[in-house]
């Protein structure tokens, strides 16, 4: 997965609270850690989407 499409999927899940989710929502399933630090750490988007779906419970129809 691209970071583009990280970022498309993350706002239309989302919408205006993408971001702040990415920068400040520290998630167990990503070691305790935001996504933005997971993704600069060099953790795949794949894998970080994936843990933002199941961190956030987002609809399966949604991931």
């Amino acid at each position: 997965m691209r970071l583009t499409d990280f970022w498309e999927r993350m706002h239309l899940v989302f919408g205006a609270r993408a971001e702040f989710l990415v920068a400040d929502q520290v998630l167990a399933e990503l070691g305790n850690r935001t996504p933005a630090q997971a993704l600069a750490a060099g953790e795949p988007t794949k894998d970080v989407w994936r843990a933002v779906c199941e961190g956030m419970e987002v609809p399966v129809q949604h991931r």
